[in-house]
């Protein structure tokens, strides 16, 4: 998921954060890259409007709406054994293999306390019915967010503005690395060096 609107990043560094560099490879090219590493036969698709996210080894879709966050879960994409991960996302080889290889019957969530990072769909409609849940809820004022932690929330039947974390969530503590402000790049890239 690469069709964020990039306000906190501000374009920083004269980029956009998916384009980054750590080590020499963006991140977009270094989640491609690992996927393929572990699933040689995914199917890569990059939600963007921006024509520079193409990535050898994926292909760009446009998204056909993109108005609240939760849009960032492409709808027309969703469908069973579809994983969205999170383009501005530095990731370990470990965190892509626990992603690959985990299963589950309905919904998987991947994060920290904090952060999701990536949401693995192994049931199509069981994920639009909850997307469609957020949002009507969001629409009507009932709700203040309406993001990836709605959703697991609404699945798990817990407290919609919680960060309650229960079944259906595989925790990859450091095995990931959130770009959401410069200060969090230059942080990882100092860490790096040190």
């Amino acid at each position: 998921m690469a069709n964020g609107k990039g306000i906190r990043w501000d374009n920083f560094t004269d980029r956009p954060k998916h384009l980054i560099k750590v080590e020499g490879e963006t991140l977009l090219a270094r989640i491609v890259r690992l996927l393929r590493k572990f699933d040689p036969v995914a199917q890569i698709i990059i939600t963007s409007t921006d024509e520079r996210y193409e990535v050898k080894g994926a292909s760009r879709h446009e998204p056909l709406n993109n108005k609240l966050e939760i849009d960032r879960f492409t709808e027309e994409l969703i469908e069973d054994g579809v994983c969205f991960l999170y383009g501005d996302t530095y990731y370990t080889e470990a965190a892509i293999k626990t992603i690959v290889q985990s299963t589950d019957t309905g919904l998987l969530f991947f994060g920290n306390a904090k952060r999701i990072v990536a949401v693995k769909v192994f049931d199509g409609e069981l994920m639009k019915k909850h997307i469609h849940h957020i949002k009507t809820l969001f629409l009507e004022g009932k709700i203040a967010d309406c993001k990836g932690w709605q959703i697991y929330q609404s699945y798990n039947g817990a407290p919609l503005d919680s960060r309650e974390i229960s079944a259906h969530y595989v925790m990859i503590n450091d095995q990931t690395q959130d770009f959401n402000y410069p200060d969090d790049y230059l942080r990882f890239v100092e860490n790096k060096r040190a």
